[in-house]
């Protein structure tokens, strides 16, 4: 009597033991298919898109939308640093593939019209040239490719120094941000507006 008591809580231990590591595999499987193929955390690092991005917020980073459509201007993307693919960064798309930029006077053109940037630059902020879009020249983005800018320009190292970030680099576009919690919400496109 006493062994058949013995057997049977080994099996159920034993049972259960099964249970738990079927569960931790499977949990395991959904969140290696969630972060490779739909959604991943990132952490906003420096100043670049102050005041619409702080440094510490954690965002959620939609890897899915951009296989259905194409990347849009004013979406705010992260991708591979071109300079070093080990890091990863956060910027506003400014043009597409195939636009011209040109900035010009503090402003930044896109096929020779002013864009409207009040939807996410305060209307003190003032856009420098640089090394890659130099004062008053046109720079044609080429294919598959997208012209990115910070929204803190003064503080920002993007595709006006070194150029337009390949379409294979882009991780995704910003969906959720989720820390801090007050902060918690979907990312808009335009968010003064």
């Amino acid at each position: 009597m006493m062994e058949d008591e013995e057997n049977n809580l080994l099996r159920r231990l034993w049972l259960w033991f099964l249970d738990f590591i079927e569960t931790i595999v499977i949990a395991l499987a959904i969140f290696v298919v969630v972060y490779r193929f739909l959604f991943q955390p990132h952490q906003v690092k420096g100043s670049s898109m102050y005041d619409n991005f702080h440094d510490g917020e954690y965002l959620l980073t939609d890897k899915v939308t951009y296989r259905f459509r194409s990347p849009e201007r004013g979406d705010v993307v992260v991708f591979k640093a071109p300079q070093n693919e080990d890091y990863d960064y956060i910027k506003r798309i400014i043009a597409l593939p195939g636009d011209t930029v040109k900035i010009s006077g503090g402003q930044v053109f896109v096929n020779n019209t002013l864009i409207n940037e009040s939807g996410f630059l305060d209307a003190r902020i003032t856009t420098h040239a640089g090394l890659y879009a130099k004062e008053g020249q046109n720079v044609t983005i080429p294919a598959a490719e997208y012209f990115v800018m910070g929204d803190n320009r003064n503080n920002s190292s993007d595709s006006r120094e070194w150029g337009p970030v390949p379409a294979a680099n882009l991780v995704g576009r910003t969906w959720l941000r989720y820390w801090p919690v007050n902060l918690l919400g979907v990312i808009d496109k335009y968010p003064k507006n």
